[in-house]
């Protein structure tokens, strides 16, 4: 999921770009579904072919968690609505200095304002329980329209998640209230708010009854100053749900609830009925917020999803029951018993990510609606009649080789174990685990696996098929049964160059332009990137 893995995802991670992407329902008062696009692979997608893919596919919104020039350049002119990104990392010189916040907000948002960019108008209707969003281009409105729109700045993701041990409790205020400065520095203060993407975490309540709701009494007071300013300046409360992780991790969760079919024992609080979790969390939400005097304030639901592998709950059969379930859902435009009306909301993924971390678990790089190739894993409705999911256009491949374990090797060599511990801490064998797409195989094809993730992984290089002499390629697919992952994964010719090293050159051209102080706590975060510059080195 997002956030967890981002912030496990660590500093290299922070500079490539996740995205998501809206699609507007047709319907009259139905909130807008969209998905994140991540690009956290070994061999991301070309950003201009995930624009077509997207396009193809009716979306048109983008919310960036960064502002990578190469994703930005493909996005302009497209047609699709932007929304920028700040990433936690970069809390700290935003909150301590308005010279990099109005520095941030000249490169990242007016520079491509000026540019044909069209960052993400969106129509905000603030009655007591709604937000609307319509498409709109800045030339279509009058001034007093203007007032009324809205375009989001992210700042940061997931700051207070209980697993960061209060690392960015500090800065995440003082950098909201900043970029916000800066925004309006810029003449864009009416035009553009910041918001501040949370885990449900931040809040909770002891009898599991929404009414019962409050935020963590841990950061309760810095909760509080942020959703007051979001108050004042006209923002929205971002919050992620996972009804997956709850299910994760609590091996007594009941599953059904986790589901949108009415099929578990439904949760009654007082005059309100809940079947499913997605809407007793949001509650929990809309009650914590009501009981410290907010509770008209709007609110996004900046991820939600399902894993298709890498766990014996992750498969594409419950995602797309999740998704679509989640889809159907919100299409009635009913929302929730405490918040009636449409929601807006972004599911976790669009693309499969073989980079990211597995900390929060090795379900974490199968969150995709798509392969890491663009092709799609289940069919969804997204509200369009009689739609069909799209897959990307004109991807390119490497040749159709695969690496195995050399039949005449024995499985009790004593250093057979080390290879293969090798290739997985290197390349992606989450799909080997226990009920997962993969947990069939047996030991030899197992091995084969995580060879020839390793070996696709750097691109078929020769040198990847050696583990000291027990392996060898071979043209025969080995794919098996549900195991088709990586066994299929010739890497797509494209190589991540641009937006690996583009984020590097903006970074440093970035800290040239400050001065002396500023531009050492900025050179801080190189080490962060090194690996960044591995991978080009490699590449």
């Amino acid at each position: 999921m997002g956030s967890r893995a981002r912030s496990g995802r660590g500093g290299a991670a922070a500079l490539f770009v996740a995205a998501v992407m809206v699609v507007s329902w047709s319907a009259a008062g139905v909130g807008a579904i969209g998905a994140n696009w991540g690009t956290q692979a070994s061999h991301p997608l070309p950003p201009d072919t995930v624009v077509k893919m997207l396009k193809d596919n009716g979306f048109q919104k983008v919310k960036l968690f960064d502002a990578e020039d190469g994703t930005m350049s493909a996005l302009r002119e497209s047609g699709l609505e932007v929304m920028v990104g700040i990433p936690n990392e970069l809390l700290a010189i935003m909150a301590s200095s308005m010279k990099a916040a109005d520095k941030w907000v000249e490169k990242n948002v007016s520079n491509y304002l000026n540019k044909g960019c069209n960052v993400s108008w969106s129509v905000v209707s603030f009655d007591s329980t709604v937000v609307r969003k319509m498409n709109c281009h800045e030339s279509r409105v009058s001034e007093g329209q203007r007032r009324h729109f809205s375009r989001y700045v992210a700042v940061g993701n997931e700051p207070f998640l209980s697993t960061y041990n209060g690392s960015f409790l500090l800065t995440t205020f003082p950098a909201l209230k900043n970029i916000q400065s800066a925004l309006v520095k810029a003449g864009l203060g009416n035009q553009i708010k910041v918001t501040v993407p949370q885990n449900a975490d931040v809040y909770d309540t002891a009898t599991g009854k929404p009414s019962d709701g409050d935020f963590r009494t841990d950061i309760h007071d810095r909760i509080l100053e942020i959703v007051k300013f979001l108050s004042d300046t006209g923002g929205v409360f971002t919050v992620n749900i996972y009804p997956f992780i709850s299910l994760y991790i609590d091996p007594n969760f009941p599953a059904e609830y986790a589901f949108f079919d009415g099929r578990s024992q439904p949760v009654v609080d007082g005059s309100a009925t809940y079947t499913n979790m997605f809407d007793a969390n949001h509650d929990t939400l809309i009650w914590a917020l009501k009981k410290n005097g907010y509770g008209n304030l709007p609110i996004v639901i900046g991820e939600i999803g399902w894993p298709t592998d890498g766990d014996m709950n992750a498969n594409a059969q419950l995602a797309q029951r999740f998704n679509q379930g989640f889809m159907t859902h919100i299409a009635t435009g009913q929302g929730t018993p405490m918040r009636p009306g449409p929601i807006d909301a972004y599911l976790f993924s669009l693309i499969d990510e073989d980079d990211k971390s597995i900390q929060p678990g090795n379900f974490e790089r199968h969150w995709g609606i798509y392969t890491y190739d663009g092709i799609p894993k289940y069919q969804l409705n997204f509200g369009v009649p009689n739609s069909q999911i799209k897959r990307a256009s004109g991807v390119k491949y490497l040749d159709k080789k695969w690496c195995v374990l050399k039949p005449t090797v024995s499985l009790d060599d004593p250093k057979l174990p080390d290879t293969v511990s090798y290739a997985c801490a290197r390349a992606d064998c989450t799909s080997l685990g226990y009920r997962t797409s993969c947990g069939m195989l047996d030991t030899r094809s197992n091995i084969s696996y995580a060879y020839n993730s390793f070996y696709q992984k750097n691109d078929q290089d020769d040198v990847a098929c050696g583990f000291s002499g027990y392996a060898t390629t071979t043209g025969q697919d080995p794919s098996t049964g549900t195991c088709s992952g990586c066994y299929r994964c010739q890497a797509a010719s494209y190589v991540g160059i641009i937006v690996v090293v583009v984020p590097i050159i903006v970074f440093l051209n970035f800290v040239l332009a400050l001065d002396s102080n500023e531009e050492a706590m900025w050179m801080a975060y190189l080490p962060r990137i090194d690996n960044l510059i591995s991978l080009t080195i490699r590449i």
